[in-house]
């Protein structure tokens, strides 16, 4: 991970931020501070994230992951990560984001365990 962009808005106040993690070690630290809290956070199924979703699993935030795009933009010519970022908080703050279902970081560990991608169970 080179960096990361994080927008969030606090459901109580309506106060809305935006940050820029420089590195993996600053977005651990800045997800730590929110061990404890309600969180909720959204991703994109398309990147690369195991690291990440397996700290938030340790930390017990909530993960959503998903789709930012629907049809009245999927041709959008001047999509930007922020233009992500915030659509992706907007259709999280109306309950509207995609949600994908993925594996959870243990269940794909196994699968990985028998180089098949088939998880066995008894």
């Amino acid at each position: 991970m080179g960096r990361q962009q994080v927008g969030w808005v606090d459901a109580e106040t309506g106060e809305c931020s935006e940050r820029r993690l420089k590195d993996r070690a600053e977005a651990e630290h800045f997800y730590r501070e929110l061990q404890g809290k309600q969180v909720r956070v959204g991703i994109e199924v398309t990147r690369h994230s195991r690291w990440f979703e397996r700290l938030l699993a340790e930390l017990n935030i909530e993960i959503y992951r998903g789709s930012g795009e629907d049809s009245s933009q999927a041709g959008a010519k001047q999509k930007t990560d922020r233009w992500d970022r915030l659509h992706i908080l907007k259709l999280m703050m109306k309950d509207d984001f995609l949600r994908i279902w993925a594996a959870s970081p243990e269940n794909r560990d196994l699968r990985q365990l028998d180089g098949t991608g088939i998880a066995w169970s008894n």
